[in-house]
């Protein structure tokens, strides 16, 4: 059994926030293994309705050149993995780890960097030309690519027309505005129909994240370890937009994911602002079919910022196990370059890679009558290749928890630049 020199992890087990499928429980079936155990390559994901699907059907389209190879799916909640993974590698040995992961695309570098020996990389496997730069970016260190990507967090505004209209406004209106345009017609449809503008959770910072990748920035600065709170201008922005929204009664504030779904669902709310694997969620509602469309993602007031951004995504990683190299093929043959798969995955469980061959199939340029015949996975499209490109580093969850602080504080009427300092500093004690 290969061994590689432990490391300890200084962020690798953070706190984890919803995105696609996150709120999936653990399965039962703790079986774990790799090649030189069971015969199989064993592969770690989270979410039976969408990962693990996406597997499913990855394996599907292998098989069928490659009759021997063998996958066993072990379905666990994202935390578990985590925990797993952590707890494995950091006691330095490989037995009962999976052949392939999956990985958050914030948690990342916490892992490459922490555990640098762990992982196999594709980097002369895979041609990282034909995905978006900010997606490779995520699991490459130094000249080394460590991942194969999968699905991307790109993000839209999606928007009830029907609500829009009755307050006088069109979904032209809203298209390629900044959040403080956003703000003022949301009052106006907040006065003229009584319905909030959006809803979010002031535990879930996910909106500020992706308010601050379209500016091309982060928590970090460009090394992805150096705390940047203090002085970071998107980030300021981002606080001050937020509670505007919060401030002007625009936005509805939830607790837990099946109050947001309720939300919008229910019809209490006029768009939501989030990444695309939404979709499945915004469409439960087939009542309102017709009503919805999605228009780029609202941009700050800022020079450098634009009409898209990230929220989520994950990507697969191969350990340094036996059986690597069939495990880095399969990743490689599959989600990194079979168009045909790609078409399925859109239409079978909404799931858009930044894989760009694949924009141009039938899955992609379809019309969704949903969202009133809209091509809404060839615009998601297109707004993949405009997001900015950042380092995430290895503590987005370490330094949000210390943001949601913060923000609380800023909230209930504290001064911002004070807090963001007070960020600043227990971020540079607790981090470096």
């Amino acid at each position: 059994m290969e061994k590689f020199k432990p490391w300890l992890a200084l962020a690798a087990s953070v706190f984890l926030v919803g995105c696609s499928g996150e709120e999936s429980e653990g399965s039962e079936n703790s079986d774990t293994g790799n090649t030189s155990d069971t015969g199989e390559i064993t592969a770690w994901a989270w979410d039976p309705a969408f990962n693990v699907k996406a597997l499913e059907l990855a394996n599907e389209y292998y098989t069928e050149d490659n009759s021997n190879f063998k996958l066993n799916i072990i379905e666990n909640a994202q935390a578990d993995i985590v925990q797993k993974l952590n707890t494995s590698l950091s006691s330095g040995t490989t037995k009962g780890m999976p052949n392939i992961v999956l990985i958050e695309d914030y948690r990342a570098q916490s892992f490459l960097e922490a555990y640098p020996d762990a992982f196999y990389p594709v980097t002369d496997l895979l041609n990282t030309d034909d995905f978006a730069d900010y997606k490779v970016s995520a699991g490459t260190v130094g000249e080394e690519v460590y991942s194969v990507p999968f699905d991307s967090g790109v993000t839209g505004l999606y928007v009830r027309t029907d609500i829009l209209e009755e307050a006088g406004y069109t979904v032209d209106d809203f298209t390629d505005i900044t959040w403080n345009q956003y703000i003022e017609m949301g009052k106006k449809i907040e006065e003229k129909t009584g319905t909030k503008m959006l809803t979010n959770d002031h535990n879930d910072l996910g909106i500020i994240r992706s308010m601050v990748q379209s500016s091309g920035t982060w928590y970090t600065a460009d090394d992805g370890s150096t705390p940047f709170i203090a002085g970071n201008e998107p980030l300021k922005v981002a606080f001050e937009t937020y509670k505007e929204m919060f401030d002007s009664g625009i936005m509805n504030v939830h607790n837990d994911w099946s109050q947001f779904l309720e939300q919008f669902n229910g019809g209490s709310i006029a768009t939501v602002p989030t990444g695309n694997w939404i979709t499945p969620s915004i469409k439960a509602a087939a009542e309102q079919s017709g009503n919805w469309e999605v228009v780029p993602y609202p941009r700050q007031d800022i020079e450098s910022s634009v009409n898209a951004s990230n929220l989520g995504g994950s990507s697969w990683y191969v350990l340094e196990v036996d059986g690597k190299e069939d495990a880095a093929q399969f990743l490689v043959d599959t989600f990194g370059s079979d168009v045909d798969l790609y078409q399925d995955l859109v239409s079978e469980i909404g799931a858009i890679g930044t894989y760009q061959p694949a924009t141009s199939g039938e899955a992609y340029q379809a019309e969704d009558e949903f969202f009133g015949g809209q091509q809404v996975y060839a615009d998601f499209s297109e707004w993949v290749g405009e997001i900015p490109e950042v380092n995430f580093g290895q503590n987005t969850y370490a330094i949000e928890d210390i943001l949601i602080v913060a923000m609380q504080e800023y909230l209930n009427g504290g001064d911002l630049d004070q807090a963001l300092d007070n960020a600043q500093a227990q971020a540079e004690s607790q981090i470096q």
